[in-house]
């Protein structure tokens, strides 16, 4: 009889081993019992505590969107001003634990789940909303106008850059990609308003 609390340390560890799987593999196509070999456990063991691979793939996403939600919010605490809180979600996108390859391969191996799996789509969603609203508030403080537009192309920016990133063609590193990110916000927005 397994001991008490090990069901959490096991589920973690199949999520982590799942997010490392697709990361190494490049690819959804990844078995069971690879993720359960990599976490260490029988491929039964993780069927138990998950049901199917869907579900493994649902619960790794979920543990990627509360990391970055974690980031985004600390980045957030020290916003002062809208520009600060559009930075600071620049920043929480592309902080070493979310830009390391397999978090990477992992999200953009989300958005092709996402097109046969409802919960992976409902996630993905709910990931989307929350990184256009937050960035629609600011950008309405600093350009009513262009709100709407700029937090498109920034939301955008960023999908862009995890694709470039998963693909292998001119990855940057973080900060590289901050930059870069920086300057388009810098000379989008009123000179007035860039600081």
């Amino acid at each position: 009889m397994p001991k008490l609390g090990m069901e959490p340390i096991r589920r973690s560890a199949l999520v982590e081993a799942t997010i490392s799987e697709i990361g190494a593999q490049g690819s959804l196509d990844v078995t069971v019992s690879q993720i359960a070999r990599r976490a260490g456990m029988s491929s039964a063991l993780a069927h138990h505590y998950f049901g199917s691979k869907e579900q493994i793939f649902a619960a790794a996403m979920r543990h990627i969107l509360t990391l970055y939600g974690a980031e985004v919010r600390g980045a957030m605490i020290m916003a002062k001003t809208p520009r600060d809180r559009i930075e600071a979600i620049i920043r929480a996108s592309f902080a070493p634990a979310q830009f390391r390859t397999e978090m990477v391969a992992a999200w953009l191996n989300f958005y092709v789940q996402a097109q046969k799996s409802d919960e992976a789509r409902r996630l993905l969603h709910i990931y989307q909303h929350r990184l256009r609203s937050n960035l629609h508030h600011a950008f309405r403080q600093l350009a009513p106008k262009d709100a709407r537009t700029l937090t498109r192309g920034l939301a955008a920016m960023i999908d862009g850059l995890y694709i470039r990133q998963a693909l292998h063609k001119a990855p940057l590193s973080g900060e590289e990609a901050i930059k870069v990110l920086l300057h388009y916000i810098d000379t989008s927005l009123p000179a007035d308003m860039r600081q």
